[in-house]
């Protein structure tokens, strides 16, 4: 099926993880040995999984990275070649390894996750400046925090005054961000957890969640989504506001959820939709993404959501 929107042009500035990923009954307590049952090595990292989910709903990708000169690296470029994505600005670093993530994955679908950023901690200003030209032409950018922080400052501020949207999906989150980047962007996609590193407030509910994201935009975001898991998302914007609820799914692996919601969001975005039904079609994509293990693995193709498989 071909959509009936017009193809956006996306460019994601962000990390490129190996995901090592053994399934154990529970996630293990500091201290604690758990024994698992199986283990995997998949492709990740959260600019990656965003690359790759906005790529398979049907979007022109580009991705801004670096990964080592190393076998990882080799992988990782041809299963980005391979979904379509457009690789020229990906750097090849010859002094540091690929990024790779340790991810234990319990019974339930929940996951604990441990990164070494590798050649993800060298992404430059330079890296961004070489791929100017696709973030000039760009609709949406994509940005996430698991590169250095004044980079990603960077890329926002040009991505905002070419005109896109720009979306900063704020993980991993380690505290407040300042103004001067919340300032160019268009729309910030924390859960709950990060909503509250960010804004210094309580949030487990709904409600909590809404009040920090007031202060998020008054902090200088434009929208605020706060993916909430099985409980969906509260979108708190500039022209909408509201709460989308999640489909009922069976939940296998929560690793990509985020990374399909944020993926699937830009794509909507980009194709001109209003914030609350680029919301609802992300939430369709996380629901489907946490029903199959595995971090891009997990990810759906615009066919599969429109058959609703």
């Amino acid at each position: 099926m071909t959509s009936p929107y017009e193809r956006p042009r996306i460019v994601v500035v962000g990390s490129s993880n190996t995901d090592f990923v053994v399934r154990v009954p529970n996630i293990p307590s500091p201290g604690e040995t758990v024994l698992g049952t199986t283990f995997a090595t998949v492709a990740g990292g959260k600019g990656a999984n965003q690359a790759v989910a906005a790529a398979r709903l049907g979007a022109a990708v580009a991705f801004v990275a670096r990964v080592g000169s190393d076998a990882w690296g080799d992988a990782a470029l041809e299963a980005y070649s391979g979904e379509g994505i457009n690789t020229e600005y990906v750097v090849r670093d010859l002094e540091v390894p690929s990024g790779i993530a340790l991810i234990a994955v319990d019974d339930r679908g929940e996951n604990a996750i441990a990164v070494a950023d590798g050649a993800n901690g060298r992404l430059s200003r330079a890296d961004v400046d070489a791929a100017a030209p696709g973030i000039r032409e760009a609709d949406v950018i994509v940005l996430q925090l698991e590169t250095p922080l004044d980079t990603v400052r960077y890329a926002a501020e040009l991505g905002a005054d070419g005109g896109a949207w720009v979306i900063l999906n704020p993980a991993p989150a380690s505290g407040p961000l300042d103004r001067a980047l919340l300032r160019h962007v268009s729309v910030l996609t924390p859960n709950l957890g990060e909503a509250a590193i960010l804004s210094g407030q309580s949030v487990g509910d709904a409600g909590e969640a809404l009040s920090a994201a007031r202060h998020l935009r008054a902090q200088g975001a434009v929208n605020v989504v706060v993916t909430m898991g099985a409980n969906g998302v509260l979108v708190e914007g500039e022209d909408a506001s509201g709460e989308i609820p999640a489909p009922s799914v069976q939940a296998v692996d929560t690793t990509a959820a985020g990374d399909a919601f944020t993926g699937a969001l830009a794509v909507a975005l980009g194709e001109g939709r209003p914030l609350l039904e680029a919301a609802r079609f992300a939430v369709q994509a996380a629901a489907a993404s946490v029903t199959r293990p595995g971090a891009q693995p997990s990810l759906p193709t615009r066919e599969e959501l429109l058959d609703g498989t």
